[in-house]
């Protein structure tokens, strides 16, 4: 049963039921501030936000440094588009560059622009480079993906949800499962320029594929001439415990689309990452994007970067990462089917009898806990990669009580 709402709740609740499309269904908590990892309500009750929104939050909310990077550019200059130059691009795409170890940056907005951008590289690069003949290069995606919500990705999505209805779709994608290489490998052929894969799955519920998957995704690559793009727009930023999620499995993809934490959650701000000989497919003109690389967004994203490079929000990740990992091992549940986990990020699937994990969610909101339901079954847990060993230590308390485990 759902707590009782505060009036003012119940008002902005029912401006937004009547006003706003509903393509979303969120929990009944109507949020006005957030500071770390820590969001309060209209009616001033605090909660542990145990989401950082799908992973954006990474930094905690409203870092005091990327707060005054915004503010400070704001006042200056927010947008010249790229027709002209501005003082802080050039020197954010070094930072990124350098701290990434790839050799170019193109900028975008939304991390569904980033693969949207990586689909135009690898289709460019396959015609241009590898010589594919026009209009029949294949990429090879996986089930179960989530990579944005574009008529294009949504197509070679497998979520009912996400696709029903949107077709005709882009052709040009073979869907293959996740985590299965004599799958992908039967797959190739001579037209496929490229393999795009989340390393985890994190819509799909944190889907961590078997070790021998990314190393064996980059020799079928090498062998045919094909790039590795992982989208690390979730996994990525410190969210596994590394910088990407995909160097844990030793292997270093041909190119990566991240986002979401690259601004710590204050700007919508998405790169595409590649070496030179994937990214010189763009010439002027070909690709690009109004608000790509503004001044806002590299200040912003700047700032973002070295909070997590100063405060070792990596090695935070994965070390409170592994411990809370072993705390929910130990959480012996009638209602827990798998507990999936890699650094500061955790899929708690249920068995089909438990009615679904939004009920579970909407009873730790109750409690102060901040989360969400993936795929009907599935808690996910993500809390921002700032958040203290004691606030998670109280919140596994309520996660216990809630699960019947205490």
């Amino acid at each position: 049963m759902n707590a009782p709402v505060s009036a003012a709740a119940t008002d902005l609740i029912a401006l937004e039921e009547r006003y706003a499309a509903h393509n979303y269904h969120p929990l009944d908590v109507v949020l006005t501030r957030g500071e770390g990892p820590w969001v309060w309500d209209v009616a001033g009750k605090r909660y542990l936000d145990c989401l950082a929104a799908y992973s954006a939050v990474n930094q905690g909310h409203n870092h005091p440094r990327i707060i005054a990077a915004l503010v400070e550019q704001a006042k200056l200059l927010g947008l010249t588009s790229r027709a002209f130059r501005n003082d802080k691009f050039g020197p954010f795409c070094k930072k990124l560059s350098e701290l990434s170890g790839y050799e170019r940056v193109l900028m975008m907005n939304s991390g569904a622009e980033a693969v949207e951008t990586a689909i135009k590289a690898a289709r460019k690069w396959g015609y241009e480079v590898k010589g594919v003949p026009a209009n029949t290069a294949k990429i090879i995606v996986c089930e179960g993906n989530f990579h944005g919500r574009t008529t294009t990705i949504v197509g070679m999505s497998t979520d009912p949800g996400a696709r029903d209805n949107y077709g005709p779709f882009t052709p040009g994608f073979e869907v293959v499962a996740y985590g299965d290489l004599a799958a992908a490998t039967a797959a190739f052929d001579e037209h496929v320029v490229a393999v795009l894969v989340e390393p985890v799955q994190g819509e799909g519920g944190i889907i961590i594929p078997p070790k021998d998957y990314l190393p064996g995704l980059r020799a079928l690559c090498d062998k045919h001439d094909a790039l590795l793009i992982c989208d690390e727009i979730q996994s990525g930023l410190g969210r596994c415990g590394s910088l990407f999620a995909h160097t844990l499995a030793g292997v270093r993809a041909d190119a990566v689309t991240i986002g979401k934490a690259l601004s710590g959650g204050l700007y919508p701000v998405s790169a595409f990452l590649a070496d030179d000989r994937v990214m010189k497919v763009f010439t002027p003109g070909s690709h690009g994007s109004t608000f790509g690389g503004n001044p806002i967004a590299c200040a912003v994203a700047n700032a973002a970067l070295d909070v997590l490079v100063d405060e070792k929000l990596v090695e935070r990740s994965a070390e409170l990462g592994a411990w809370m990992k072993a705390q929910l091992d130990d959480m012996a549940s009638p209602h827990i089917k798998e507990l999936r986990g890699i650094g500061l990020w955790y899929g708690i699937e249920l068995h089909p009898e438990a009615g679904g994990a939004r009920k579970f969610c909407e009873a730790l909101e109750q409690r102060g806990v901040l989360c969400k339901e993936t795929h009907q079954h599935t808690i996910r847990l993500a809390p921002p990669l700032v958040v203290e060993r004691a606030d998670l230590e109280w919140a596994l308390v309520q996660l216990r009580e809630v699960l019947g485990t205490a």
